[in-house]
């Protein structure tokens, strides 16, 4: 996996290697509108949902959506997703999340962060394929940020599949500023190269 550059695709093809999945990191920097901005954006799914942060009471219900949706994350090894086990669904301090809730209970999307010293990184984004397409996966997203702006973090990174339009199209309504491009290549007929960082929507 390296930085897209038509220099270093040229060379890599020409070695014998061919591009299997492109993606994608941006970046928010907190500052003039961004917070009503991301507001706004929770109020456009208040009558379908609830979001809140997730809690430990919420593993069994979190575990069932990512068991619904382990198998929806588009892309190659700079963007796959493992699937959960119960600590890992488990929030803790730097490793947080929001859900959306439909009325009778249901968890119907979810965001995980990373929480460091100096940056916030998303882990994963997802929804219910069912609720997809009505703002939720922006919704939670924009929950997690204004939470943590009020507990001093200002600077945010994310990112995902670039065979992913529709995440790049939410993100950016967030406010995010995509800044860098990943390619994946590998060998025909072989397995992929070595994995690079991995960001998820």
């Amino acid at each position: 996996m390296v930085r897209a550059d038509p220099a270093v695709r040229v060379e890599l093809e020409a070695a014998g290697w061919a591009v299997i999945a492109g993606s994608w990191g941006a970046g928010l920097a907190i500052g003039g509108d961004s917070e009503g901005r991301l507001a706004a954006l929770m109020r456009r799914v208040e009558r379908l949902v609830t979001v809140r942060e997730l809690r430990s009471s919420d593993v069994a219900a979190i575990l069932d959506l990512d068991a619904v949706t382990a198998g929806d994350y588009p892309g190659d090894v700079a963007t796959a997703h493992d699937r959960l086990n119960s600590a890992q669904a488990t929030p803790t301090i730097v490793h947080r999340g929001w859900g959306a809730f439909r009325p009778e209970g249901q968890l119907v999307g979810m965001t995980y962060v990373d929480v460091g010293e100096k940056a916030v990184e998303t882990d994963f984004t997802v929804v219910q394929q069912e609720m997809r397409g009505r703002g939720l996966g922006t919704a939670v997203k924009a929950a997690s940020v204004l939470a943590l702006v009020e507990e001093g973090y200002v600077w945010f990174r994310t990112g995902g599949s670039l065979d992913n339009p529709a995440s790049i199209a939410a993100n950016r309504a967030l406010g995010y500023v995509l800044d860098e491009e990943w390619l994946t290549f590998a060998r025909t007929g072989s397995t992929p190269g070595p994995r690079g960082p991995r960001r998820a929507a």
